[in-house]
């Protein structure tokens, strides 16, 4: 006579069968997810890059390889590659694309140049200057995001960044002289002193100058006998970075 059908035996090679099914449908809406996100670097590149006078191509080429959505919280992943700048966190930004490769493209990084990155927030900003130099230094205030930031990078294999912590306006003078400084992730509104001091001769410092509301990238040279400045493009960076706010006028 036949058997019965084992009720339970059936009952779980259906709920196996359902759960591989939802496994491959979840790896399918990954990988729709990443072409999405690629196409839309590319995009980014050649769109608010390429046509800034931003003729790097290291640069270019870093922009449009590394996922830049991995650096922001998960709720902004959709504006990883919009026209805007992102909050992070409290007080760190990701500035938009334009104005965070222009910014960087005019610091002229070199391979073997030793860049500390001021403010790294998530380190989207660090990994970048990565493809570019010979090392970087990766600050931020906050031992735990700073931790973040690490994980984050090691994540994609980038092997000459590391990150350490410490208030953003002193920098981090152990690991100096630097060949270029950094501050990509906000504005400043005090001239950075205690960082400048840490430069090479020869070596540079970027930032987004914010006065009465305007934005001015700059670059900062340092000389044997001075620091020069020079202005490079107007920018509207989303916020000024703790530290680097003017002082309160005072009042009587």
């Amino acid at each position: 006579m036949p058997q019965p059908p084992d009720r339970a035996k059936s009952y779980t090679l259906i709920q196996q069968s359902q759960g591989r099914s939802q496994a491959v449908k979840a790896q399918e809406r990954r990988q729709r997810n990443d072409m999405d996100f690629a196409a839309a670097r590319k995009h980014m590149v050649d769109s608010q890059v390429r046509p800034n006078d931003v003729t790097d191509i290291d640069l270019q080429l870093a922009m449009e390889s590394l996922p830049r959505e991995k650096f922001v919280p998960s709720n902004r992943k959709s504006l990883a590659y919009a026209e805007l700048g992102i909050e992070l966190f409290p007080g760190r930004w990701l500035l938009q694309a334009r104005d965070f490769s222009k910014l960087i493209h005019a610091a002229g990084i070199r391979k073997g140049d030793l860049v500390l990155d001021v403010g790294c927030g998530y380190g989207y900003s660090s990994a970048v200057i990565a493809r570019l130099a010979g090392m970087v230094v990766a600050l931020e205030e906050d031992e735990a995001i700073a931790g973040d930031a690490e994980k984050r990078i090691a994540a994609l294999g980038i092997d000459n960044a590391v990150t350490v912590d410490g208030p953003l306006t002193d920098g981090m003078t152990n690991q100096g002289p630097y060949d270029v400084i950094t501050i990509a992730n906000g504005g400043i509104a005090e001239r950075p002193v205690k960082l400048l001091d840490q430069l090479k001769t020869g070596g540079r410092l970027v930032a987004i100058w914010v006065n009465g509301g305007i934005g001015r990238a700059t670059v900062y040279t340092k000389s044997a006998e001075a620091i020069g400045d020079r202005f490079v493009f107007e920018a509207q960076p989303p916020g000024i970075l703790p530290g680097f706010k003017p002082a309160p006028a005072f009042t009587f």
